[in-house]
This record gives C-alpha cells, sequence and structure tokens, in this order.
C-alpha cells in the first residue's frame, strides 16, 4: 500500500513537472531578440580541436546562398552572460529564457568566403533604437559561441529543450563606422546578480555578427528553431575594459553534440564586449 502511494506521489509529481514546462511558451522571435543583450568576458580557457560543419539558420542567410562552414574549434576564449541595459528589462515571456542564455565562446579556424556578404544591419532593442542602420560585411566565422550552464545549475526544463540548440558563429567583418554608444549594464542570469551594475562605453571597431547555426547537422526541434534562427547579435568591444571583483564559475556544456565535453572552470573578472539584437536588410523578426 505505501509503495503505491509513493508511487502514485512521484507520478503526481512528474505529471506536474511536465504541465509546468509545458506551460512555460517560447517567447515570439520578436521579444526574445529585443531583451537579448549579453555582456562578455576574458576567460581564455583550453582549445576543444574539435572540427565542426555549421549550416545557417536565419532566413535571410539562407535565402543569400551562404554555404555551410567547416571550421575547427579551437581555445575559450571568452564567456557571454545575460544582462540589461540601462534598466531596460525583456518582455515578461522572454525574460526566463533569457536569463539562463549563457555561451562560451571558441576561437576557429575557418576559410574565409569567396565572395564576402555585404548586410545591412538595425538595431532591435529599444534602448539602442535611435542608432543609425549600418552595412557590415561578412568575411570569415572567427568564433563558435556555445550554449552552457554554470556551477552544475541547469534551466529549468522547459528553457533547457530551447538555450540547449542556441548556438552562434561569430563572423569577423569589414564594418561600416558606427556611433560610440554607452549603457548601464545589470545582471541578468540569478547565479551573477551578486555582479554590482556598471556603465560600458562601446566603440566601432572591432565588431562582429553572431549569427544562429546548427553544428554537424543536428536536427533542431521546429518550435526552437523558429524563435532561434531570428536571434542576431552584434558584438561591439569595449573602448576600455570593465574589471570587476573576480567571479568563479564553472561551465558545463548543454549543446547535445558537446555535453559529454569536460567541465571549464573560468574566472569572471574583465568584460570586454557587449552583444546585442540586430535585424539584417529590414527583416524583421516575426511577433
Amino acid at each position: 500500500m505505501i509503495k503505491q502511494v509513493v508511487a502514485g506521489l512521484v507520478g503526481l509529481l512528474g505529471g506536474l513537472a511536465a504541465q509546468e514546462a509545458q506551460a512555460q511558451a517560447l517567447p515570439t522571435p520578436i521579444a526574445m531578440a529585443r531583451g537579448l543583450d549579453l555582456e562578455c568576458y576574458r576567460t581564455p580557457g583550453p582549445a576543444l580541436n574539435i572540427n565542426v560543419n555549421l549550416t545557417h539558420l536565419n532566413p535571410v542567410l539562407i535565402a543569400l546562398g551562404l554555404p555551410a562552414q567547416q571550421v575547427t574549434v579551437r581555445e575559450l576564449a571568452q564567456t557571454c552572460v545575460p544582462v540589461r541595459k540601462n534598466n531596460s528589462a525583456p518582455a515578461p515571456a522572454a525574460l526566463p529564457f533569457i536569463q539562463h542564455v549563457d555561451f562560451a565562446c571558441y576561437r576557429v579556424d575557418a576559410a574565409p568566403l569567396a565572395n564576402p556578404q555585404p548586410l545591412v544591419l538595425s538595431h532591435l532593442n529599444p534602448v539602442l533604437a535611435n542608432l543609425p542602420q549600418h552595412q557590415v560585411t561578412l568575411e570569415r566565422p572567427a568564433q563558435l559561441c556555445v550554449p552552457v550552464a554554470k556551477n552544475g545549475v541547469l534551466p529549468p526544463p522547459a528553457v533547457l529543450a530551447f538555450v540547449q540548440f542556441f548556438d552562434l558563429a561569430c563572423w569577423q567583418l569589414d564594418a561600416q563606422q558606427h556611433p560610440q554608444f554607452a549603457v548601464g549594464l545589470t545582471q541578468l542570469n540569478p547565479q551573477l546578480v551578486g555582479i554590482a551594475p556598471h556603465p560600458m562605453t562601446l566603440g566601432p571597431q572591432p565588431r562582429q555578427l553572431c549569427v544562429p547555426v546548427r553544428k554537424n547537422g543536428q536536427m533542431i526541434p521546429a518550435a526552437v528553431r523558429n524563435v532561434v534562427q531570428w536571434l542576431d547579435l552584434e558584438k561591439f568591444a569595449a573602448v576600455q575594459s570593465v574589471k570587476i571583483a573576480p567571479v568563479n564559475v564553472v561551465l558545463q556544456h548543454l549543446n547535445p553534440l558537446f555535453v559529454n565535453l569536460a567541465q571549464i572552470p573560468v574566472i569572471l573578472d574583465e568584460a570586454v564586449a557587449l552583444l546585442v539584437p540586430v535585424a539584417k536588410n529590414g527583416q524583421i523578426p516575426p511577433d
């Protein structure tokens, strides 16, 4: 009898967990994109030395016929974590997902495009809405940013089901001039709220454009892909890096292709860049 009661409780709790996961609906692409800002810390680390085939997910780049890219993933360069700018919070539907978007960004070796691809970018975050459209030209992949968890704490199940398939290829750019701008940054990830809010000034050079990709033809659930494919981020370098009190973090890979790789201890103590959401060629993510 007791065993039956325990089994019933386990089943009930499992059913409630499943309902909770289903109840956490994915945000719309535009809600997710507008609130997605990531502060990147310099965290040099070990090399993976893994060959990966990257294919584009973004409809604009697919329509332009950008080819698949074979890259070799080298050493860890940066760890990027979610922030809000000037106390402008993400949409409530997007915040539970955005606060768990953490990336380990690795340098990659990759061949340049035979024909560099020009694009016109426009800012999506309301804080930067007054900054002008600007032209960039994609030259070659320079980094691969892959999803990670911190200190063994996984995102909630519904959020994990989304973020584990969010990978970015960051391209070296021939970038048109862009105004310098300054923002105030506040941490969004629950594990990093102890990092004090701080200002950062971003300069026009160097810059990267980070676009969603899949690795080795990996199957991505359609509902997840419908959002991830629109999440493009332009990376601006800080005019002067921001030093903070050191925070020790252990990174754990989330993407199924990398989930068995070793965990990586890093120290967050110097913020060097900011990733901000952009649209390409006037194609705004759908609502």
